[in-house]
């Protein structure tokens, strides 16, 4: 299936990450927000901090859909990761130092 210009934009416009953890969010920007606030992470260590931000709402669903999310964003190229012992470690790849280095090549 062929992607119009407008749906190619929509399926990859750039990640949103929410700016402060809100319980009447999607499930979808919740788990961002976990991924954010740890900076690096798996799965399971995405929902230990969403159950943290949230008591009582991780759940069989909700593990499969923070799995599905991270490894579909990850497909897109939307997150950044890498396989440690079998496990996919997510990231932002948020630049969280500034350049020191020179513009000019001398």
């Amino acid at each position: 299936m062929t992607l119009s210009d407008e749906e190619f934009r929509e399926e990859y416009k750039p990640l949103h990450i929410p700016a402060h953890f809100d319980v009447q969010d999607t499930q979808q920007n919740k788990a961002i927000y976990a991924l954010a606030q740890i900076g690096e992470g798996t799965v399971n260590s995405v929902l230990k901090e969403l159950e943290t931000l949230q008591p009582g709402i991780v759940n069989e669903q909700l593990t499969a859909l923070v799995k599905t999310t991270l490894a579909d964003l990850f497909n897109k190229g939307l997150l950044k990761g890498e396989e440690h012992n079998g496990q996919m470690h997510y990231n932002l790849s948020k630049i969280t130092e500034a350049n020191d280095g020179s513009t000019r090549h001398e």
